[in-house]
């Protein structure tokens, strides 16, 4: 029985194989660039006052922002890689880099927060004096280094989980930076030592906050889920409800990058011949509409000789 087979895209308007190479994330290669420069630069400053101030909430903060300069260069390195064409074995291209960078990212964060939490109850068993001027003016510079660093993301955050997880480390940096410098003032009206250690652990607290809802974007998206914002309800609704079509099955939606989703489906048309037409236009709305550009579409005459048709079938 004769199947009617095409790629959504290839002789369509509404899907261009280059289209995803050329914008999106690359425009974000100055951020990252300056990011990285002006993190790099603050951790060695907070670190070194850090020790000279006797802060281990100035060092668990510098100890983060380390760990936001390596998850910076990884997001950088997979928005790089995602904009490489396919070829040989990786036939989508390296968009799933970006997806790989983004769960690392959460891996390194974690680790981090287990440093911080374990020198934090180091001093909370033993205070020491803090030089809270040091710290105030350090941690103000950090403020407005982070705060930069993630309006520079800000506009992209939404669209790509990528671009997400460098906005959430600088936002959380900014708010932890925020945190020091009233533990600091704290300190110097109080007297009461075990602030400094307690701030650090908040910041651990905070970091895990803002790591969690990342790591587990992250690991779906790994997992090749339906990303989130893509209506799969919906766009079966659609295709079952096309002029001839009496089922829909096989009906798969997964990220091929942090930004790019990809859909296959057998759209089961009695009677109906090869219709590039309706091809194009359902290529056309899945991506307008539903937010996926690269769709495969299969057209059969008689649902029940595939072997995928059944929903448990993958």
């Amino acid at each position: 029985m004769p199947h009617g087979h095409s790629h959504g895209g290839s002789s369509e308007a509404g899907h261009n194989h280059g289209e995803h190479h050329q914008h999106g994330p690359a425009r974000y290669d100055r951020s990252f660039a300056l990011g990285a420069f002006l993190n790099i630069g603050f951790v060695v400053v907070e670190a070194v006052y850090g020790l000279l101030a006797n802060s281990t909430a100035l060092l668990a903060d510098a100890g983060h922002n380390l760990s936001d300069v390596m998850g910076l260069l990884l997001a950088w390195g997979a928005a790089w890689l995602s904009r490489r064409m396919p070829q040989g074995r990786y036939t989508y291209g390296y968009g799933n880099a970006s997806i790989l960078a983004s769960l690392l990212n959460a891996m390194i964060l974690l680790i981090a927060v287990g440093a911080i939490l374990l020198e934090a109850a180091n001093r909370l068993a033993d205070p020491q004096p803090v030089a809270e001027t040091t710290v105030m003016v350090v941690a103000m510079i950090g403020i407005v280094i982070n705060a930069w660093t993630a309006w520079l993301f800000m506009g992209g955050q939404k669209q790509d989980i990528n671009l997400r997880g460098a906005y959430l480390h600088m936002a959380a940096d900014t708010a932890v930076s925020v945190g020091v410098v009233v533990a600091a003032l704290a300190i110097r009206f109080t007297g009461w030592l075990w602030l400094d250690p307690v701030t650090s652990i908040v910041i651990a607290l905070v970091i895990i906050a803002g790591t969690w809802g990342l790591l587990r974007d992250s690991v779906r998206l790994a997992m090749d889920a339906v990303p989130d914002g893509i209506d799969r309800a919906g766009v079966e609704r659609y295709l079952a409800g096309l002029s001839g079509v009496e089922e829909v099955h096989d009906l798969h939606i997964w990220p091929i990058s942090t930004t790019e989703t990809a859909l296959t489906a057998h759209l089961v048309r009695p009677g109906s011949d090869q219709d590039d037409g309706l091809l194009r236009e359902i290529s056309s709305v899945l991506k307008d509409r539903f937010g996926i550009g690269h769709a495969t579409i299969q057209v059969e005459q008689d649902g029940s000789c595939c072997r995928l048709a059944p929903a448990e079938v993958v």
